[in-house]
């Protein structure tokens, strides 16, 4: 009688991917790279290694992999639906951000009368 064979998930290897992952993510935030690479690309970078792990834990720690396809589609709608919406709304934090340096310029107050 044969056995079926269910592939198992090494752990391990997804620990360690997520460890790189996260080591990544704090080189992107910290201040210098931010400023050399931009506010949108390192907004773009942080979202997509966030989801990136996000879809590492749900795959394999919640063995997501393993189950349905239903499942899987319950799981992941609401996924798509939030990075659908922070990328949405992505333009207008940036015109936000714009906007509040436009507005601390012009409260520089002209002394010189």
């Amino acid at each position: 009688m044969e056995h079926a064979h269910k592939e198992h998930p090494k752990y391990m290897r997804i620990f360690w991917i997520l460890l790189v992952l996260t080591i990544l993510e704090v080189l992107v935030a910290l201040p210098f790279l931010k400023q050399m690479l931009g506010q949108v690309v390192t907004a773009i970078l942080l979202i997509g290694m966030a989801c990136s792990k996000a879809l590492y834990v749900a795959l394999y720690f919640m063995h997501l992999k393993f189950e349905q396809r239903t499942l899987i589609v319950i799981a992941l709608t609401p996924f798509i639906i939030c990075v659908f919406l922070v990328l949405m709304l992505l333009p207008d934090l940036m015109a936000s951000a714009r906007h509040e340096g436009t507005t601390a310029q012009s409260q520089v107050v002209d002394t010189s009368h």
